[in-house]
């Protein structure tokens, strides 16, 4: 911001202007420049001078240096840290990759010079048992006779409902299947299954 001079006393920033004489052609670029932040001229002007101030750089050429010297020494750092790394890398295959490859390396060339290969185990076939025609599991007669009866219900029930069964071709679309079979009957069925 400016300083404006009145009536003897210095004011900040209260929004006067004053004129600078510049070339023709720098205004015609200042101004296309200032377009781009969508900002005053004075605003620009301001935050350049003002960021100038802050990284100490120079427009007449030490700026440049500042900054490439800037570029060098972050260079410098970054290599430091490669070189880090990279001995980091070559301790780690020093101590422990390289000693693996060698105990490795050894155990497979005596491996090799023995001669010996594991043994496989000769495949055994299981005899064939005829123990199961002999009833492992037996349960009572009656529980057994109570089973077969259950069974054979079961199975009329099923050929009853198949009786009902029939097929109904309609004009349009596909044949279905239609159970002849009364509500109650269907709620019996359903309560049995349960």
């Amino acid at each position: 911001m400016e300083k404006q001079s009145t009536n003897g006393k210095t004011k900040k920033g209260t929004g006067g202007y004053s004129n600078i004489t510049i070339k023709k052609e720098t205004a015609t670029r200042f101004r296309s420049y200032s377009k781009k932040f969508n900002s005053s001229h004075s605003e620009v002007l301001d935050g350049m001078i003002q960021y100038f101030k802050e990284n100490n750089l120079d427009p007449f050429g030490e700026g440049t240096k500042i900054i490439v010297d800037s570029i060098k020494k972050l260079e410098r750092q970054m290599m430091k840290k490669f070189d880090r790394l990279i001995a980091i890398i070559k301790n780690m295959e020093k101590t422990s990759i390289r000693p693996t490859y060698e105990m490795m390396l050894i155990l497979y060339e005596a491996y090799v010079k023995d001669g010996r290969r594991p043994k496989q185990e000769p495949i055994q076939i299981q005899e064939e048992r005829m123990d199961f025609l002999e009833p492992r599991n037996t349960v009572p007669k009656t529980e057994h006779d109570r089973m077969l009866q259950e069974f054979n219900e079961y199975k009329k029930r099923c050929n009853k409902i198949l009786n009902n069964v029939e097929k109904v071709e309609p004009i349009m679309g596909k044949p279905y299947l239609k159970i002849n079979m009364g509500i109650g009957d269907f709620e019996s069925l359903i309560y049995q299954l349960k």
